[in-house]
């Protein structure tokens, strides 16, 4: 299937302005900024068609094409990346099968948790957005549990039925176990990638709906779909080594280095 990524990225986040720009150093002691991290990684994955920076903001638009991203102008009025994504895609005249939403404080996103993604959309016929969630070791749930306990929003968790379709996503750490894990253990609680795959049919419908009480809330752009009883599909990924985690914080910056330095990511 055709296949259209995006990356929205926007300065004036409420939690951390000019997030997008802010400089990572990897293991080669090397710094680039967010966004260009986060391009590279949608560079890695294979079977795309096209890959786009979406953004209303034009220091953004001088950085990305400085490093050669292809970049889509959108509204200051786009409340979230899914908003975001469906005015890109729009502007370029549709034209793709299925667009992905890679949102741009993900850099550590690997290739094949896009293309398992895609893949799993493709085969549900039923399922018009997916997700992808990871099983935290003990060690990424008790980091989880620590953001909580010191005030900060951490990563997402989400909770899922046998048929892997979404019950419910939440800042908060959910399900509650009551119990603590070894770092190399197994728990029941699955962290949130912040990436999806539409269908442009659902896509199209997602910036006509007014967002409902849950997304007010936990402040989840998924949690529309939900809230308009649309299925997100759960496609469970794995880490094959790989540490994950999303720059949602200025304290994110020197953990994130870390893992660029014990991955040696450059």
């Amino acid at each position: 299937m055709s296949v259209l990524i995006v990356i929205p990225a926007r300065y004036a986040s409420s939690r951390y302005p000019g997030k997008p720009l802010v400089e990572l150093r990897g293991a080669d002691g090397q710094a680039r900024t967010l966004i260009q991290r986060s391009w590279e990684a949608a560079m890695q994955v294979g079977g795309v068609g096209r890959v786009v920076v979406a953004t209303d903001d034009a220091r953004i638009r001088a950085v990305s094409e400085g490093f050669g991203a292809e970049v889509v102008m959108t509204s200051d009025t786009c409340r979230n990346g899914t908003e975001r994504c469906a005015e890109a895609f729009d502007r370029l005249g549709g034209g793709f099968e299925i667009v992905v939403n890679l949102q741009g404080d993900a850099p550590l996103t690997p290739h094949w948790f896009v293309e398992s993604l895609v893949e799993g959309l493709s085969a549900d016929p039923v399922a018009e957005v997916a997700t992808p969630v990871l099983r935290c070791d003990g060690a990424a749930l008790n980091g989880f549990l620590q953001d909580r306990r010191e005030g900060r929003v951490g990563g997402t968790t989400a909770v899922f039925g046998r048929d892997h379709k979404a019950l419910y996503f939440s800042k908060e750490v959910i399900p509650y176990t009551g119990r603590r894990y070894a770092d190399d253990e197994a728990t029941p609680v699955f962290h949130h990638v912040g990436v999806y795959a539409y269908r442009p049919s659902a896509l199209a419908a997602y910036p006509r709906w007014e967002a409902g009480p849950l997304e007010g809330l936990e402040g989840l752009e998924q949690l529309r779909f939900l809230e308009r009883e649309r299925p997100v599909l759960c496609v469970e990924v794995e880490a094959r080594g790989r540490q994950f985690w999303e720059l949602n914080n200025p304290e994110d910056v020197p953990r994130i280095e870390a893992m660029l330095a014990t991955m040696s990511m450059a």
